[in-house]
């Protein structure tokens, strides 16, 4: 364990295990937290970080050993017990109830009263108070149905600080932020720590892990591994902990693609009648990045070339299975991009990439029915599926399991599975690795560049740089909808990313929508 000030751990989780039926979920795990630190717990998916916390959130309860707060034996038979003793927690699936208002969640189960009833101006101003403090700015009168993932999240931390808890728990609380909201929770995370809070913070992501926590506790397979001071790590020793295996080992080698078959080519793409032009070509077997800091276009321009926005202008060819070039028109949908061989991956797999209550079996299934008439039978293939879960390495005892019942990591598999089942040969992807482990990470990677090394393409969208780097071969820097650069992605640097996304340069802006043009490739 770390050195730490003389004062006791505030939180103690003593030898601590849980099963699910013949399951263990939980093998013997001490962590001990103490106040004013905020520590981290991260893992593989299935290393059992979240059963961990939700026995702390009175969800669960141990089979063995035991919860102490302050050194004295804490029993939490539910979570209403949790929050008594001052636990908050923050999971990563919002809980956000859309039927009531913003406020009525915020302070929902510990609504101020005046003589017997709801104190609706205390309740607003108590909500504004909480929301201000994690820089979120809603209507306290406003329906939370219309919220966006995001503001659902920040609703959810706000609702944790309004109670004043003196244990906060997150869970994966960054998944659906952009940077500045990430920002505004990091100084919300300070503000806890430095009022003597205890903060339990799980994650998948390691620079937030060194960014934000004092301490970190690594867990593999229901067993704890190690309890650290984060500034004793490394991200590639923190991996080791994780995975068995150096962060330089998560990317495949790959070969260069410079003489590589153009297989489609942006001509032009407006996103607006009065936007810039984006030029640029797809060859055969790579896979290219789009870069940029959040909201400069680049979703908006895969989902253009999907079929799922319609922009101002486009001209776009995309070679045919007989070589020949024919348009791709992103007016006629998803359905005809998909019928030419061009799919996307959300980055919203649950709101919009997967069927959660169909099996995984049906939804990798769903590949099978590309160009089908809607008239016909649906094929099932049993047999080919099942080979499909095995190379996708998708952890399930039973395909027919509902989706729902995986990870992260395996419902991202799954639908980059439906669409190598598909056979698209262009795939454009938001977010690969959003809310995955980094075991799960370089399996992705591999599936791939195992892809695109048998004549794929991929396009990607990611807002983590090093990913970008570590996957792609080349890497296009999108700045309000324009594309000012093209590198080799072996060359690129974080910062030399970040310096071109913020600024322009006078030799880049000139050939701002030239870059990458199908001449060029």
């Amino acid at each position: 364990m770390p050195s730490h000030p003389s004062q006791p751990a505030a939180v103690e989780i003593v030898g601590v295990s849980k099963f699910f039926g013949s399951t263990r979920a939980l093998h013997d795990v001490t962590l001990r937290a103490h106040a004013g630190r905020i520590h981290a717990v991260t893992g593989e998916n299935g290393a059992g970080k979240s059963t961990l916390m939700k026995l702390l959130a009175g969800v669960f309860q141990p089979d063995a050993g035991e919860l102490r707060l302050d050194g004295r034996p804490l029993r939490l038979r539910s979570p209403a017990d949790a929050r008594a003793a001052g636990v908050s927690t923050v999971f990563q699936e919002p809980t956000v109830l859309p039927n009531l208002t913003v406020a009525e969640n915020v302070l929902l189960g510990h609504e101020p009263q005046k003589a017997a009833m709801l104190d609706r101006a205390a309740m607003r101003s108590a909500a504004v108070a909480a929301m201000q403090r994690v820089g979120l700015n809603l209507d306290p009168d406003g329906p939370c149905a219309a919220l966006s993932i995001a503001e659902q999240q920040m609703l959810e931390i706000a609702k944790g600080v309004s109670r004043d808890a003196r244990i906060f728990i997150f869970d994966e609380p960054t998944a659906p932020l952009n940077r500045a909201e990430v920002d505004a929770l990091e100084v919300l995370l300070r503000q806890l720590r430095a009022s003597g809070k205890v903060i339990l913070y799980i994650s998948h992501r390691l620079d937030e892990v060194f960014r934000f926590c004092d301490d970190v506790t690594v867990l593999k397979d229901g067993r704890w591994v190690t309890t650290q001071a984060s500034a004793s790590l490394d991200a590639d020793a923190l991996i080791a902990c994780m995975v068995g295996r150096p962060m330089n080992a998560l990317f495949p080698t790959f070969a260069e693609k410079d003489s590589a078959e153009t297989v489609l080519e942006m001509r032009h793409l407006r996103l607006t009648a009065n936007g810039p032009a984006v030029r640029f070509a797809l060859r055969r077997g790579e896979i290219v990045g789009l870069a940029g800091l959040e909201g400069q276009g680049q979703r908006e321009i895969v989902r253009c070339m999907a079929g799922l926005r319609r922009p101002a202008q486009s001209d776009v060819l995309k070679r045919r299975r007989d070589g020949t070039l024919a348009p791709l028109l992103p007016e006629a949908g998803v359905a005809a991009a998909v019928v030419q061989g061009v799919a996307l991956v959300p980055d919203d797999r649950k709101a919009e990439g997967l069927f959660l209550d169909l099996s995984i079996h049906d939804n990798l299934s769903l590949g099978l029915l590309r160009g089908m008439a809607l008239m016909r039978l649906a094929r099932r293939e049993p047999e080919f599926i099942k080979r499909i879960v095995q190379r996708l390495l998708i952890r399930t005892r039973d395909a027919s399991l509902p989706v729902a019942t995986l990870s992260g990591g395996n419902q991202q598999k799954v639908m980059l599975g439906r669409w190598l089942v598909a056979g698209v040969d262009t795939l454009l992807i938001e977010q690969p690795t959003r809310g995955v482990d980094v075991g799960a990470k370089a399996q992705i990677y591999e599936l791939l560049h195992e892809y695109c090394a048998e004549g794929g393409t991929a396009l990607v969208v990611s807002s983590e740089l090093p990913e970008l780097i570590g996957l792609c071969h080349r890497i296009f820097v999108i700045r309000a909808g324009e594309l000012v650069a093209e590198r080799p992605a072996k060359s690129c640097t974080e910062e030399g990313l970040l310096a071109l996304a913020l600024e322009r340069p006078r030799c880049v802006a000139e050939r701002a929508t030239t870059v990458g043009s199908p001449d060029e490739a």
